[in-house]
């Protein structure tokens, strides 16, 4: 998440336009204090029952619980999901330049 952070201007046309939601089976009340301590500029959402993960297919069963993959999607103002990188290669620099032509190919303008 902390890439996602550092690249939020960039990437994420600073949140113009553009709604960025980290989503997890974690607590809400772990990801509320690990938002504030890192000073993350997005929205977090907790799938602790892992409902979000299984509809979008990101759910991973383990024998320690379950976890949502590492997915990201692009949704376009009108519902459509128009980009999914499954897993995000969230260390590799050319996953985020997909990504962001991804979120300029449906917010026209924005850079």
């Amino acid at each position: 998440m902390n890439a996602y952070r550092d690249q939020y201007a960039q990437v994420f046309n600073n949140g113009e336009n553009v709604v960025l939601i980290g989503i997890s089976t974690d607590p809400a009340e772990e990801l509320a204090s690990w938002a504030h301590d890192e000073s993350y500029p997005f929205l977090f959402g907790s799938d602790e029952g892992a409902k979000v993960g299984k509809l979008y297919g990101a759910y991973i069963e383990r024998d320690s619980g379950p976890l949502d993959n590492r997915t990201a999607y692009v949704i376009d103002p009108e519902g459509t999901i128009t980009y999914v990188a499954a897993p995000f290669r969230q260390v590799d620099p050319t996953a985020y330049e997909e990504l962001g032509e991804a979120i300029d190919a449906v917010t026209p303008g924005s850079r």
